[in-house]
């Protein structure tokens, strides 16, 4: 039977397609993102792949985030890629640009990685590791309890990173000091803030790959904002990557809100696994205090009226009001009064969002159709996400609203069921855009249909 309202795989075929995309991109250890576009190892990717994973293997699932944390920094920052030796393909920018090895006090010596973060997903792939593992024999539950205790204090040292080095302020608020570290990278949320980066004449020259992949450039980032990204990336070499020193020696810092919320929402859940598994006391109180503090942040960017959360230009000195995915963060993380929470949902549910008549699926879109920075081609300016999709779904499920995480799971089924597993879909004719074979895409669907 096809999935409801498609014409598309049937479920069981989508899942044998998704199986064995995930297969191709396996590269032993590790899961490519995407075998053209990205040749290596995402943070956050790889957090949404091990959920895939996990319903196939848990044992498989495992070591992709043993691969992923044994390229966790000394100081606890878990980097934005991993780079595989020999996985093939091309990248920029790629270690030499990045030199993090020579440049960073903490970053390891092998394997190569960037020297910034992504959000801090990864402990939902820990539950739902821990979750399939309860199903099966003693054998697998065993190496899943295993790895939580050989990765537990990792988890912790990247909890404790992001709660200290990247809210010095004490805020309640994590903040980026490049908008590749919110995962949205072009996001109109970041659009004042990267018009005040001035790009220096010292930027050593480039040659994107990106677009070499992707050939339409509608769907990517212009020049002029790679420009933007690279001077970045060039202030982070010359500061040594030392989070003192990032405080100001970067052009680019904004609290961001939706990686706060992610924040809050994982300190939760990782303090659940911690109270489940009996680890201690004291690192489960300092989670549940990190989540209330986040919590806490996040709510007090929101609007009171409407809800919608806000993020702030921290050299500019202003919130940043856009209407993206990023103002649905307290829905993620909780907190807000009733009836904000309620108004919220509505316009998430309602026509600037997953409403809007003209979508081809009710999935939410990462720039709403009404606002002006809308462009439906464009990466994160318009386009659907389907692992957005899924997150949602899954913070709904944790959240008690049942009907709402399965409609979006539906929806999300109905979009990803033309086989193509992109890395996001145009939302109106709902054509398959960017990276196609998208890891994360298919984890996706191997969860919704696990």
């Amino acid at each position: 039977m096809a999935v409801a309202g498609s014409s598309g795989f049937s479920p069981t075929q989508l899942a044998a397609r998704a199986a064995y995309l995930l297969r191709g991109n396996d590269l032993g250890v590790m899961t490519s993102a995407a075998p053209k576009l990205y040749p290596h190892m995402w943070s956050w990717d790889a957090a949404f792949v091990a959920v895939g994973l996990a319903p196939l293997s848990v044992e498989r699932a495992v070591v992709e985030l043993d691969t992923l944390l044994s390229a966790q920094w000394k100081n606890g920052m878990i980097p934005h890629i991993v780079f595989a030796d020999g996985a093939g393909g091309d990248y920029f920018p790629g270690p030499d640009r990045w030199e993090c090895a020579l440049l960073a006090a903490h970053a390891p010596q092998h394997p190569d990685t960037s020297g910034i973060m992504q959000p801090p997903v990864h402990v939902i792939a820990v539950q739902r590791i821990l979750e399939h593992a309860r199903r099966r024999g003693r054998s697998t539950r065993a190496v899943a309890e295993e790895f939580l205790d050989r990765r537990w204090a990792d988890l912790m040292r990247w909890h404790r990173w992001l709660a200290h080095a990247r809210d010095p302020g004490g805020a309640g608020r994590i903040t980026l000091y490049h908008g590749w570290e919110s995962g949205m990278d072009n996001s109109p949320r970041w659009d004042s803030a990267y018009a005040n980066v001035v790009v220096g004449p010292d930027l050593p020259p480039y040659r994107r790959i990106d677009t070499e992949v992707v050939r339409d450039p509608a769907q990517r980032p212009s020049d002029t904002e790679y420009d933007r990204y690279l001077w970045l990336v060039e202030q982070m070499r010359r500061a040594r990557y030392d989070d003192a020193a990032l405080v100001s020696a970067v052009s680019f810092a904004v609290q961001d809100v939706f990686v706060s919320a992610v924040f809050a929402l994982a300190c939760d859940v990782l303090a659940d696994i911690g109270e489940e598994q009996s680890r201690p006391l004291a690192d489960v109180r300092d989670l549940r205090s990190w989540a209330d503090r986040f919590r806490a942040g996040v709510i007090a960017t929101t609007d009171e009226r409407t809800g919608a959360a806000r993020d702030f230009d921290l050299r500019a000195g202003h919130w940043i009001s856009t209407k993206t995915l990023a103002m649905f963060a307290p829905l993620l993380c909780g907190g807000l009064p009733r009836p904000a929470e309620r108004a919220l949902l509505r316009t998430f549910e309602g026509p600037q969002f997953c409403g809007h008549p003209d979508l081809r699926f009710a999935a939410p879109p990462s720039t709403s159709p009404v606002a002006k920075e809308f462009r439906p081609r464009e990466y994160w300016r318009g386009p659907v996400w389907p692992v957005m999709t899924w997150l949602f779904s899954w913070a709904f499920a944790r959240r008690g609203w049942a009907d709402r995480s399965a409609l979006l799971r539906e929806e999300g089924l109905r979009q990803a069921s033309d086989g193509t597993f992109a890395e996001y879909y145009e939302p109106f004719s709902g054509a398959p855009l960017g990276s196609m074979q998208q890891s994360w895409t298919a984890a996706a669907v191997l969860d919704w249909l696990g």
